[in-house]
């Protein structure tokens, strides 16, 4: 079993910045990719960003592209999301996410690929 564990949310004006970390434990040894997804009320779930956990290659959705990092830090078994120029839009519960499906880039931006997730943080951008 694998577990995830987000921390970092909050309420932020527009323009500000976040860091989000997902604290991953249990049988990490066989896990391919972590990724990064958000909801808000009323919407569905939508892919943020992935990462793959050995190579560190990344995808990310055009909404956050250029204002998003992710990154993730072995040793620490941490994986993290850098937020830049929030936007109320971006305002969403933000899950952590962790697969051990291995396929083309593209199957990691379905949150069905994914068998572990987190409880979720909330972020919060005001106008």
């Amino acid at each position: 079993q694998v577990q995830l564990v987000e921390s970092g949310g909050g309420l932020v004006q527009a323009g500000g910045s976040l860091r989000l970390s997902c604290a991953v434990s249990g049988r990490t040894f066989s896990l391919v990719v972590m990724g990064w997804f958000r909801q808000s009320p009323g919407k569905e779930r939508e892919f943020v960003s992935h990462i793959t956990w050995s190579g560190g290659r990344t995808l990310y959705a055009d909404s956050v592209k250029g204002r998003f990092t992710i990154s993730r830090d072995n040793a620490k078994n941490t994986v993290y999301l850098q937020m830049n120029s929030l936007k109320p839009e971006d305002t969403a519960v933000y899950y952590c996410a962790a697969t051990r499906t291995i396929g083309s880039s593209t199957i990691y931006t379905k949150g069905s690929t994914y068998g572990y997730w987190g409880q979720g943080t909330q972020v919060t951008v005001s106008s």
